[in-house]
């Protein structure tokens, strides 16, 4: 890998670090929001009791986990750049009584594993972070074994995913940030029609299509919404630990106004549309 893309890999995973306080505090109501994306990634991998499967950038280990309850008699390896993400998911593995699990720090452009390894490979809401997709891809390929199953799933467009634009167009307005360079990873970075599908198709996976799925934050109070995105979402928090108290008190006023106007009568719950990729070696 390119010098640029293993620092970028670099600053994520020191990231990911750094926040997985705040996704352990808000783990229930994330892991409620993404089930829908979940449960249709393992709906569409049809896994047998006696499968291997892997599962990328599992974060606090959903849907890995739920994985291993299907494949009762087979493994589910989990894996995350972030050591401190797999000690949560380590943690709820435990908490379920979980034993045919295995827990793996590594980076999806360099698996540790031989070629034609799993029958089955999920990766939920990673993929618009790897520095390299096509790599990312050419890696699952070749560790999945032949005839098996991969999912991904990805952001929608930003227009269908209110729950990221409120906090994160009202930053970008107030604080006029750059825009990301063309191609950098980020929460739309594969939103573009058939993107994933291409990359998929390019690296030798057959049978690929693509599946809309909808979920829903539940946030009750626009207060929770405001406190939930400063607690997980690095890239707000870095803009706002820029702002001054006067500018970031503004900001915070701006988004609680417009989620409230959104949702009037209480009860915030925010939809969020993903785009399920599956393929076939």
């Amino acid at each position: 890998m390119e010098l640029q893309l293993q620092e970028i890999r670099d600053q994520q995973k020191s990231s990911w670090n750094k926040f997985s306080p705040g996704w352990k505090k808000w783990d229930y109501e994330f892991m409620d929001f993404l089930k829908p994306i979940g449960d249709n990634m393992i709906s569409q991998l049809n896994l047998k009791k006696t499968d291997h499967v892997l599962d990328i950038a599992a974060g606090t280990g959903e849907p890995a986990l739920t994985i291993a309850l299907t494949v009762e008699h087979g493994k589910v390896v989990i894996t995350d750049i972030a050591d401190s993400m797999l000690y949560i998911a380590r943690e709820n593995a435990e908490k379920k009584g979980l034993k045919n699990t295995e827990f793996i720090s590594c980076d999806v452009c360099e698996l540790p594993f031989p070629d034609n390894s799993f029958n089955a490979i999920s990766c939920r809401l990673g993929y618009m972070f790897f520095p390299d997709m096509q790599l990312a891809a050419k890696e699952m390929y070749r560790v999945l074994k032949p005839g098996g199953r991969i999912v991904t799933s990805v952001w929608d467009t930003p227009d269908k995913n209110f729950w990221v634009t409120a906090i994160g167009e009202t930053i970008k307005r107030h604080m006029q940030l750059p825009a990301l360079p063309a191609g950098a990873p980020g929460m739309f970075r594969c939103a573009k029609p058939d993107l994933i599908k291409g990359l998929f198709k390019e690296s030798g996976l057959i049978n690929v299509t693509v599946t809309e799925v909808n979920g829903k934050l539940k946030c009750g109070i626009a207060e929770n919404y405001w406190n939930m995105m400063t607690d997980i979402a690095a890239p707000f928090v870095a803009a706002l630990s820029r702002a001054s108290d006067t500018l970031r008190d503004k900001i915070k006023s701006d988004v609680l106004d417009l989620v409230n106007k959104r949702y009037p009568h209480g009860h915030v719950t925010i939809d969020g549309n993903s785009l399920v990729i599956y393929g076939e070696k």
